[in-house]
């Protein structure tokens, strides 16, 4: 077997009504240094289900009494639960894994399986969990940064990200021009931005991932900072 390199304390869930199924991964799965749980039924999963901090993928049987597997990946993502999915089958067919795949699941595994192939889709789960982690925590970041910044300071910075000049904003925000300046420089320092093109490179951020996530109406604070943020290239 090829080693296979995977994230560090990562945790893989399995969920498979055959006992002697779920032995047999957990055994194998454990014998690479990741951790595991094994759930007996889609409810069980629920139930008990806790997310991780560090990177975690599930490993999910199809066909299954009560909920199925596509049912639960169904729901997982309704409940904003994103969490990379490899299933397994002993009665595949081609539409069920075009909707599988088509719903974000990572692999689709008909039994029998070799070891390596599930190890490696596991391992590819693993780094896109992990991935998308970082770029949860970079976004929450960026979030808290945008929330910090005062009602003055959020009509600023919309005329920062569209290049206007001090003189500019200070016109149109009806204030003196020094004022504009101070608020600039608090803008740079809260945002932890070195320059202008990497505060921009910052809410370009922000509003890929509010569209990402599909989570966002822009209309709380920092809404406008958004809307110019999605604008500058």
């Amino acid at each position: 077997m090829n080693a296979i390199q995977h994230p560090e304390k990562a945790q893989v869930f399995v969920v498979d009504d055959d006992l002697s199924v779920r032995e047999a991964m957990s055994s194998l799965i454990r014998s690479v240094g990741l951790g595991v749980d094994t759930f007996a039924s889609a409810a069980e999963f629920l139930s008990r289900f806790r997310r991780p901090d560090t990177a975690a993928c599930l490993v999910l049987d199809v066909r299954m009494p009560g909920m199925s597997g596509l049912e639960l990946q169904r729901h997982l993502g309704e409940t904003g639960h994103h969490l990379p999915i490899v299933f397994i089958t002993g009665h595949g067919d081609i539409p069920m894994t075009v909707r599988a795949i088509k719903a974000g699941a990572i692999e689709f595994l008909p039994k029998p399986f070799r070891d390596q192939d599930l190890l490696e889709a596991i391992t590819q789960s693993l780094q896109q969990d992990e991935a998308a982690q970082a770029t949860r925590l970079r976004l929450a970041e960026l979030r808290a940064r945008l929330a910090s910044l005062t009602p003055r300071e959020l009509e600023v910075l919309p005329m920062m990200l569209k290049g206007l000049r001090n003189k500019q904003a200070a016109h149109a925000l009806g204030i003196a021009e020094v004022t504009v300046k101070v608020h600039r420089h608090h803008i740079m320092e809260k945002m932890q931005a070195s320059s202008v093109p990497d505060l921009v490179e910052m809410i370009n951020t922000l509003r890929q991932g509010e569209s990402a996530t599909r989570t966002s109406d822009l209309s709380g604070p920092g809404s406008e900072a958004l809307g110019a943020g999605r604008r500058v290239h």
